[in-house]
């Protein structure tokens, strides 16, 4: 129940040409403590609650556990979450042995799209598309639990 992964900004929209499927997905959480999130989201047809640990220090492994619940149950969750529901498409991009999933955000969130490819060791080699950008791994403020508090529409953009 380790989750290791890597994070992206991603320089143009080229990854959609390259995406083999898509979801649309809504999320929110209810709790945001620094120990702990507690996810709520709904992806397609499905629901899930995910719970996730601190990160390491270098930002690229931390706890994390999700179970499949029904979209019904997802939806009166959402409804109890702490304010920022997250609106986003997810695009999977097979590179190399990796898939990526890249995250373009929408409401709020609009402009930002972010590319998160997960892996089995921390020093995994991957396979970067050219579409990747600066790697943003272990910087909070690009964490959905952070962009539900402060959203990227609020950021005073570089």
């Amino acid at each position: 129940m380790q989750e290791i992964e890597r994070k992206f900004l991603v320089n143009n929209t080229k990854f959609k040409e390259e995406a083999i499927s898509s979801s649309q997905i809504a999320q929110g959480f209810l709790n945001t403590h620094a120990e702990r999130t507690v996810r709520v989201r709904i992806k397609g047809n499905q629901g899930f609650l995910t719970v996730k640990g601190r990160s390491n220090e270098s930002g690229t492994s931390r706890f994390e556990w999700e179970n499949e619940i029904s979209v019904a149950e997802a939806k009166q969750l959402l409804a109890l979450c702490e304010k920022g529901i997250i609106e986003k498409i997810r695009y999977n991009i097979p590179s190399g042995n990796h898939i990526f999933e890249v995250d373009e955000f929408f409401g709020e969130n609009e402009g930002l799209i972010v590319a998160e490819v997960e892996l089995q060791e921390e020093n995994e080699a991957i396979q970067k598309p050219d579409w990747l950008g600066k790697e943003v791994t272990g910087q909070l403020k690009y964490y959905n639990s952070q962009l539900s508090k402060k959203p990227y529409k609020t950021w005073h953009h570089e």
